[in-house]
């Protein structure tokens, strides 16, 4: 698998744009922990490889323990996550899926109980970004990196990761 289009080179306003929203979600006031769990959720919805590897070690470096990392993808079924995010995973999934799912009352409804209007808003914004950034980074075949060099960054997209892991999700 080969990069298509050095988007940060060839739209840069628009590669601009995006780092503003990432910065934006970054500074919400969210939890660091709930928009980890939130980006590789979406990620994995998306099935974005590049953002998965990406926010998974992001979340590591915060502390973000294996066993929840590891059962994300099934979260429903495990006791490692609070009421809190297990709300937010459904409403994560939920608008990541707007098309299949139009968000369903009783997953707003239970968003409610755990999140304030404020919060609310401003995971929709993130999970809205997350969104984009697995769009962008499926269609323009971002790679993660592989091998003995996983810990580096891909030669296709090096500024592309160095910015986003900098900036926000």
């Amino acid at each position: 698998m080969h990069p298509r289009i050095d988007y940060p080179r060839v739209a840069p306003d628009a590669f601009n744009a995006m780092l503003a929203l990432k910065a934006y979600v970054r500074r919400s006031g969210l939890e660091p922990s709930l928009l980890d769990l939130g980006k590789i959720r979406a990620s994995q919805i998306n099935g974005c490889a590049y953002c998965i590897h990406l926010h998974t070690r992001e979340a590591r470096s915060r502390g973000e323990s294996e066993e929840r990392l590891y059962l994300l993808n099934a979260w429903r079924e495990s006791p490692f996550y609070t009421d809190k995010e297990r709300a937010a995973l459904a409403w994560t999934a939920a608008v990541a899926l707007v098309s299949e799912t139009s968000v369903p009352d009783d997953v707003f409804d239970d968003a409610r109980r755990h999140l304030s209007e404020e919060e609310l808003v401003k995971l929709t914004v993130a999970v809205g970004t997350i969104n984009a950034w697995n769009r962008i980074a499926i269609s323009m075949r971002a790679v993660h990196p592989v091998g003995a060099g996983a810990g580096r960054q891909s030669a296709g997209f090096a500024h592309h990761s160095n910015k986003i892991s900098a900036v926000a999700g």
